[in-house]
């Protein structure tokens, strides 16, 4: 088969040299006080911009948002400013950039933020923690159980909605191509469109339509704001952890795919399961989607090169994200094309690394002879 993943694309206006997309990665590296993006930051990104087109980690668009340590935002001008020496390095290097725009509802902790965390319902996702930098003496982020959360009001919804389309704006003013809206993994999107977490009897609960609404909303004012080309969407529908099964969930993403298909956003991003014992994503799901989504579809879930190429092939997809191994290998591309050793990850402490360069910016490049 013809390896697709080296074909340019062009999405909704935005060229794309190949098919690779880095996905999203939180790697706890922003800047304290503040949660600010850095100079290492704009490194880790910059190495690898051979990729087609980038999608940042989760970034909180508010204080209340944020669930994890050292997580960047995109709410304060110190954020943007940060933010635009990744932009800046990423554009020099001849890749596309999009911020993920993000909230996590219910799965936070007083311990994060010092606030109680809100969600669609009072209810707390069992079996589901957080981290912390606690000084540990080894830099070690600590676990913490998340705290119940507070049901929103009406006035809660109309801020986070609102936080969205200031977390776009200023994102574009940060040079960004475009944002993502995180609406998957268990996080406050993902829990309003969920019946086993969304409870509520008014206008954003009860019917599986009630439930689309705060995701079409946010994706209204987020595509108002900055256009819808240059907005995305990502979405979780076989992913169920931190307490996220729901029985419904299929249905629901196939109604939120029309409502995204009538606002016209660029792309949806398939956030699939990725562990070893994984349920395969039907076929089925995958033609329905299509007949209700005709932009750019995006699926990430630890491929492998020659499932990317099935999948393109096919044309289930459109981009296919790698994570881990744009982690540990800047040059990945590169890599594939040679079937090249693929560098593995030197230890699993540093994935959440508290702000170091230790597996994180020094994984070497091929030409670099290690």
């Amino acid at each position: 088969m013809k390896n697709t993943l080296f074909t340019p694309y062009n999405m909704n206006g935005i060229s794309l040299e190949n098919r690779f997309l880095m996905a999203p990665m939180t790697r706890s590296r922003a800047s304290q006080p503040g949660d600010v993006p850095n100079k290492l930051m704009a490194e880790y990104y910059g190495q690898r911009a051979s990729a087609g087109i980038i999608i940042t980690e989760a970034t909180q668009v508010s204080m209340q948002g944020m669930g994890y340590a050292k997580t960047p935002g995109i709410y304060t001008q110190e954020q943007i400013d940060g933010w635009r020496l990744v932009t800046d390095e990423v554009h020099k290097k001849g890749s596309k950039i999009f911020l993920q725009l993000w909230h996590v509802g219910r799965v936070s902790s007083s311990k994060v933020n010092g606030l109680q965390p809100i969600a669609p319902s009072a209810k707390i996702a069992k079996e589901t923690t957080v981290y912390i930098f606690d000084g540990s003496p080894n830099g070690d982020a600590t676990f913490v159980p998340v705290e119940e959360p507070r049901e929103m009001t009406q006035e809660d919804i109309n801020q986070v909605i609102e936080e969205f389309r200031i977390g776009a704006k200023n994102a574009i003013e940060a040079g960004f191509d475009g944002v993502e809206i995180h609406g998957a993994n268990g996080y406050l999107i993902d829990q309003f469109l969920r019946s086993n977490s969304n409870e509520r009897t008014d206008n954003y609960g009860g019917s599986k339509e009630n439930r689309v609404c705060i995701l079409t909303k946010i994706t209204e004012a987020v595509a108002k704001e900055v256009g819808t080309e240059k907005t995305g969407v990502r979405l979780s529908p076989f992913i169920s952890f931190k307490d996220m099964t729901d029985p419904e969930i299929l249905e629901t993403i196939q109604i939120a795919a029309k409502k995204l298909e009538r606002i016209g956003v660029t792309y949806i991003h398939l956030c699939e399961a990725d562990w070893a014992d994984a349920p395969e994503i039907p076929n089925d799901f995958r033609v329905q989607l299509r007949e209700n989504f005709s932009k750019t579809i995006i699926a990430t879930g630890n491929k492998t090169p020659e499932q990317a190429n099935d999948l393109l092939g096919n044309n289930s997809v459109d981009l296919v994200g790698f994570g881990r191994k744009f982690l540990t290998n800047p040059d990945y591309p590169k890599r594939v094309e040679l079937n090249a050793e693929m560098n593995e990850i030197s230890d699993n402490h540093t994935l959440f690394g508290g702000g170091t360069a230790r597996g994180y910016t020094d994984y070497p490049f091929l030409n670099e002879g290690k």
